[in-house]
């Protein structure tokens, strides 16, 4: 389909050279695999019946779009919000602060979905951080900040799971570890984007002060099976 790869970022993502492994289909209907991530999309938007064959443990599924499309079959809209897509035109210069970053990886887990359902970034499952690159901060042991990378159409890298615990606000870590993770995907070449609640107005503040701009309004739906 013709289009921006952005406006339909699930089905780019899970049809890319990177993330196609991680689609589970059902006709014209893919998913994430179960423990990555909720995310759903259809290969014809005007055909959305396939959907009601896909499973569903979590209990819900999710679509982003550009445009809204007619909800299948078999389930109902539980939540539906506006996401703001933003891409990265370059990354800003900002103050440098002694923060000690480290990559995170399965040892982590436990720890980065612990403060993923303490901070509700978005979601956020067992096997979510080995969609890409996370970096985190910690204090004796205890992580306290991340960011990584979740789905990846061709030629682009998404930025997400940003958080920090709430024992930790204000002292900057967010922007710390989001410039890693950009700074390592800007290296490879790609454009960096990202997603936020329009009524977000902290985190737009912090993504525009590190060089995000909005390409885009998106639909998010979540979806429920009846």
């Amino acid at each position: 389909m013709n289009g921006h790869p952005l406006d339909r970022v699930v089905h780019s993502a899970l049809t890319s050279s990177r993330q196609s492994h991680l689609a589970v289909r059902e006709g014209g209907a893919l998913r994430m695999a179960a423990g990555y991530g909720v995310f759903v999309a259809v290969d014809d938007p005007a055909r959305t019946d396939d959907v009601r064959r896909l499973p569903v443990p979590e209990g819900k599924l999710v679509s982003v779009e550009a445009l809204a499309q007619p909800l299948p079959e078999g389930f109902r809209l539980e939540k539906e919000a506006v996401l703001l897509q933003m891409t990265l035109t370059a990354l800003k210069s900002g103050k440098v602060r002694d923060i000690r970053i480290e990559k995170l990886g399965d040892a982590d887990a436990e720890q980065m979905l612990a403060l993923a359902i303490l901070t509700e970034p978005g979601p956020f499952f067992a096997n979510t951080h080995r969609l890409g690159d996370f970096y985190g901060v910690k204090e004796e042991g205890r992580l306290l900040a991340m960011a990584g990378e979740r789905m990846k159409p061709d030629g682009f890298t998404e930025v997400s799971g940003v958080c920090v615990h709430p024992d930790a606000q204000g002292r900057g870590l967010a922007a710390a570890v989001m410039r890693q993770v950009i700074e390592a995907i800007v290296a490879r070449g790609e454009t960096v984007f990202l997603h936020s609640y329009d009524h977000n107005d902290r985190a737009i503040a912090l993504y525009e002060g590190l060089g995000f701009s909005v390409r885009a309004p998106m639909k998010m739906r979540t979806l429920v099976p009846l």
